[in-house]
């Protein structure tokens, strides 16, 4: 008898269904993310796992959240899987929790940086690491269609629970993570964008003893990420300057990136993370090869500082798999990206925000310094100026290379620049946009060629 070429839950999606990008799939709630998409996810998902056991769900605050993890869930179940649902929580904890339990795989259902509209599905294998991409491309295909049902009947269906029971281990798991390391009496402020921070994010600083303020602390799916957060770092920065606080973290609206501000309200990005992090891990002689895994958008200035401490640094493509995946290959202990994703092979490979923040203050607290004084001890980045130009049309985005003027332009930019700066364009893995990236010692060198690059881009891949 022939296989079925769709599955026996839906009609296929056709080939214009979004797949994965740097970060997993990710759109308009309701208009890309459809109730229909997520079903075929979930199914295809399900499918695609080889191991046995339960698939976990978790979710951040987003109030289409529960629209795609019903049809995640669905989707599973019809593919004969068990599911766990843990209900609100960080991304990190669910690779966490798959490990510990033995599960076939999980999902997060999280748009992470993106606006409250938008939504996401973040899919990680029985190790816990991010789907690679064989299994993202078995997905892609039985989305569009072109996957073989198998012995699948539809008739075979699994069961759904509640378990948020779970998610106290991920808890302990942070509070382990910094040993015996206390933050008595500190005067720190959390800004925890209304989203997944907010489960645990100011339980853990209490319990280490924290003198505590709690910006945007409830979960709000309408407010994740607007004004407030990683993406937007003013409210924490007044702050922790009006409050006298040594430090602040914000996070993002799944809380798997952090970035932090020190008591003078100067911003600490992921590559001082890395900087001052592999520093005390250089001075206990527990970083390999004095090995630091970045990306391509990490700063100039942090790559010469860390040479010059006699370090690697070691560059991947944007997104923390990348990172992830270099990483093992070379046994590095640390690595991340200037966003905040950081990622620590002891503390289990997986980007957390909470966890980056407790770290980050117990070990300033332990040396008996401010943050502002390690800060002044790491390193001078080059200015760098970050523009997204709108393209809507995906393929002019990904092919940008092929555009003559732009790719002209960006090769004036770098011979006028030399030795002293870079040009960086790629195109969005999670939003319609091209990211054009200019980094040099000289600031005014870096705004005229941000603004002309930006603007030679917008005229050339958006015409008519």
């Amino acid at each position: 008898m022939a296989q079925a070429a769709v599955p026996p839950i839906g009609p296929s999606l056709g080939s214009s269904v979004p797949g994965f990008g740097t970060d997993g799939i990710r759109g308009r709630a309701g208009s890309v993310l459809t109730p229909a998409l997520c079903l075929q996810v979930g199914y295809w998902f399900g499918r695609a796992l080889s191991q046995p056991g339960p698939v976990l769900i978790g979710m951040d605050s987003r109030s289409s959240g529960s629209m795609v993890a019903s049809a995640l869930t669905a989707g599973l179940t019809a593919a004969g899987r068990e599911v766990w649902s843990l209900g609100l929580c960080a991304t990190p904890a669910v690779p966490l929790l798959i490990r510990q339990v033995g599960a076939a795989g999980g999902l997060m259902v999280s748009a992470s940086h993106n606006p409250p509209e938008d939504n996401g599905i973040k899919a990680f294998g029985a190790d816990g690491a991010k789907l690679g991409s064989d299994l993202q491309a078995r997905i892609e295909a039985g989305l569009r269609g072109e996957a073989e049902v198998g012995d699948s009947d539809g008739s075979r269906c699994g069961a759904a629970h509640q378990r948020s029971d779970l998610l106290s281990s991920y808890s302990d798991a942070l509070l382990a993570s910094v040993g015996p390391k206390r933050l008595d009496g500190v005067p720190i402020v959390l800004d925890l964008c209304w989203g997944s921070a907010t489960a645990c994010g100011a339980d853990v600083f209490e319990a280490l003893g924290a003198d505590l303020t709690v910006l945007h602390g409830k979960p709000d799916g309408a407010r994740i990420n607007v004004a407030c957060g990683s993406t937007q770092l003013d409210p924490l920065r007044q702050a922790v300057v009006e409050r006298g606080a040594a430090m602040g973290f914000a996070f993002d609206g799944d809380a798997d990136r952090m970035l932090a501000v020190d008591g003078r309200g100067r911003v600490v990005d992921g590559d001082h993370v890395l900087f001052l992090w592999g520093s005390v891990l250089q001075q206990q002689q527990t970083l390999p090869d004095q090995r630091l895994v970045a990306t391509v958008m990490s700063n100039l200035g942090f790559e010469r500082a860390w040479q010059q401490r006699g370090g690697l640094l070691d560059r991947t493509p944007v997104g923390d798999q990348h990172v992830h995946a270099a990483m093992v290959a070379s046994g590095a202990a640390l690595g991340g990206e200037q966003s905040g994703h950081i990622l620590s092979a002891s503390h289990g490979l997986c980007g957390d925000g909470v966890l980056t923040a407790l770290q980050l203050a117990t070990l300033c607290h332990a040396q008996g310094i401010s943050l502002c004084d390690w800060l002044d001890r790491s390193f001078q980045a080059f200015p760098q100026k970050l523009v997204n130009v709108r393209v809507p049309d995906r393929s002019r985005r990904k092919g940008w290379a092929s555009c003559p003027p732009l790719s002209d332009a960006v090769r004036s930019a770098e011979e006028a620049m030399g030795d002293e700066g870079r040009v960086l364009v790629r195109a969005s893995g999670t939003e319609p946009v091209l990211r054009v990236m200019v980094e040099a010692a000289d600031q005014r060198m870096v705004e005229s060629w941000t603004t002309h690059l930006a603007a030679v881009a917008d005229r050339h891949l958006n015409a008519a």
